[in-house]
């Protein structure tokens, strides 16, 4: 009797360990280029594991392949987490020394908890619920949202930050990653949504209320409008504004935004120039009945928010940072506080539109909802 397809993905990617040891004991491929070579041989060869797993199955959605090679790398991620950290020692040395040696930053380290922890257990429900018939959109709409602001910030940062004189042949590996998240968006948002039944009657007593008469979706615009205010305050920071409020909260209160290694820049202008759109768009959202889109736009941005902020606030206070660059000890509360504010809202956002997705429906003809009332 053949194992479920999760516990043969989860299997395979539990040898990722076993090869980064065996490299890391073999000098001849620990050059820039061998790294590079031996790093797309290994990736090729859990694809063909992968085809082997599924063979006999009618047929496959295209995204598992990516899910199961993924599964592979985040357990090569958590593998890194823990060595930089002291837990481990001996499996990846020879890939931050010659292969990408960004991976030994606080930034880096956070980010590779988040993939080997989360997206490794989120890949192995999608995993599960796609071999069992069922749905998976929203699951996977989280990690595309995730992944896509993961990779925004690590390619840009590393580029534009202390390592950029310093890249390897292995940092084009990133390439395929940073367009699989894309392209795994493109598809889920081009399948149908999947909409609770909700009666006509509670679709038309929701839409006719007003915001002020929606306390909590008053309450989450105005989260969301202090979440848009501080990005822009950040971002404004982290372009050298000459205001004396910027100057003294970046080296009293949050001075990381000035790390040399880039990322928490990048992420600043990020969420500049990407997320403070988005918030505004969802606060349109909460005013305007029947906006369908945001049921799947919210999870995908909080996904994002989450990943970011958990790498941001994780990098600010891990031994890895310089300790001039910390959060100081006596800011800690504000400086955590402000920025669990800017994951946190999002996630409320979600959970709101996912949870009575009434008033975001769209609204259902006159005729139509008097069929609904004869019915009942």
């Amino acid at each position: 009797m053949r194992p479920p397809v999760e516990v043969s993905v989860c299997l395979l990617s539990l040898l990722a360990p076993g090869v980064l040891y065996t490299i890391n004991n073999i000098p001849a491929l620990q050059e820039p280029l061998p790294i590079l070579g031996v790093g797309m041989v290994v990736l090729g060869c859990v694809l063909l594991l992968t085809l082997l797993i599924v063979r006999n199955q009618k047929k496959v959605d295209p995204l598992f392949y990516a899910f199961a090679e993924f599964s592979f790398t985040c357990l090569v991620g958590l593998t890194n987490a823990l060595e930089q950290d002291g837990f481990i020692s001996g499996f990846m040395g020879f890939y931050v020394k010659k292969g990408e040696p960004h991976m030994s930053t606080a930034y880096a380290v956070m980010m590779s908890y988040w993939e080997g922890v989360l997206h490794y257990l989120l890949f192995l429900i999608i995993i599960h619920r796609m071999f069992k018939g069922k749905s998976y959109r929203s699951l996977a709409l989280l990690w595309a949202g995730s992944s896509m602001a993961h990779q925004i910030v690590l390619i840009p940062g590393v580029v534009v930050g202390k390592y950029g004189s310093n890249i390897r042949p292995a940092f084009w590996r990133n390439i395929p990653f940073f367009l699989a998240p894309f392209w795994a968006a493109s598809l889920l948002f081009s399948r149908p949504r999947e909409m609770p039944i909700v009666t006509a009657d509670k679709i038309s007593v929701e839409q006719k209320k007003s915001l002020l008469f929606r306390p909590v979706d008053l309450l989450l615009s105005l989260l969301l409008l202090a979440a848009g205010a501080f990005s822009v305050f950040r971002g404004f920071v982290v372009l050298d504004c000459p205001l004396d409020t910027c100057f003294t909260y970046v080296y009293q209160y949050e001075p990381y935004l000035k790390d040399p290694v880039g990322f928490p820049r990048v992420m600043m202008l990020a969420y500049l120039f990407y997320a403070v759109p988005l918030l505004t768009v969802f606060i349109y959202g909460l005013r305007t009945p029947g906006c369908s889109w945001m049921l799947d736009w919210t999870i995908f941005f909080a996904a994002a928010m989450a990943q970011t902020q958990w790498c941001h606030i994780g990098a600010s206070l891990h031994s890895r940072t310089p300790f001039t660059y910390r959060v100081p000890a006596d800011k800690w509360w504000p400086v955590i506080g402000l920025n669990a504010l800017l994951a946190a809202a999002p996630a409320l956002l979600a959970l709101r539109c996912y949870s009575n997705p009434a008033y975001f429906m769209k609204p259902v003809p006159k005729g139509q909802a008097n069929n609904e009332k004869k019915k009942n």
